[in-house]
């Protein structure tokens, strides 16, 4: 497409693999091939999904400490009448990473942008929970520390819906401890390295699931389902 033309690229959102590889779907292998430029979280990460499928399309970094330095270039780049895909670290872009912004921009400057709907940890998690799935609330991870962490903890005592969470493994103990002592012994499911060779689901209460890590390495990436109140089961 000649670079003076007025039509405006695309930009694709598309869901990857969360753990799995197998779980690509045949549209997003498509888009990832047609495209004229791919933008990701983590770049060896998406290289090795490409390779993998024999995917040649060339590969951009764009992630949380670069974010504001290649979002021009990006916006250019679908000015000038290319396709781009947008994909994260694993799952969903725009679900807790910086794809938001690059979104937000597109939309503002009427660029199409076209969701390529795949895995996502979030609605994995929720789907083997066992607990009610007809309103939820995803909050992304907590604030580390302070009055914004306290404030959260209490919008989730209260809340009548499941709540999901992420949180580091590093953090994990703490937020249970947090969650005991702010929402009650409710129950509450943990996922540990959801569709990877060592996949894991606990379910319990939420003491129950303490008693169940403590002493535990915990390692990989973790999403939290957490009971609405009442529901201390």
């Amino acid at each position: 497409m000649d670079n003076d033309s007025p039509v405006k690229g695309v930009l694709y959102i598309v869901s990857t693999p969360i753990g799995n590889l197998d779980d690509i779907t045949l549209r997003a292998l498509k888009i990832l091939r047609h495209v004229d430029l791919i933008a990701a979280e983590d770049t060896r990460r998406t290289r090795r999904l490409l390779s993998r499928f024999d995917i040649h399309t060339p590969l951009v970094s764009y992630f949380e400490h670069n974010e504001l330095k290649k979002l021009d270039k990006l916006l250019s780049h679908l000015k000038r009448g290319k396709e781009l895909a947008l994909v994260s670290d694993a799952g969903t872009p725009g679900i807790s990473d910086p794809g938001y912004r690059l979104i937000k921009q597109a939309i503002e400057r009427e660029i199409p942008v076209i969701p390529i709907p795949g895995p996502s940890a979030v609605i994995a998690a929720l789907s083997v929970s066992g607990l009610p799935t007809d309103s939820f609330t995803f909050t992304g991870f907590l604030p580390k520390k302070g009055g914004k962490r306290r404030k959260l903890l209490d919008k989730l005592r209260d809340s009548d819906g499941t709540s999901i969470l992420y949180e580091s493994p590093h953090r994990l103990m703490e937020t249970m401890e947090d969650l005991l002592g702010i929402c009650g012994d409710r129950q509450i499911v943990v996922t540990r390295e959801l569709t990877k060779a060592f996949e894991e689901v606990i379910r319990g209460r939420i003491s129950e699931v303490i008693d169940t890590l403590k002493g535990r390495r915990i390692k990989g990436e973790i999403t939290i389902i957490l009971a609405g109140k009442g529901r201390r089961g």
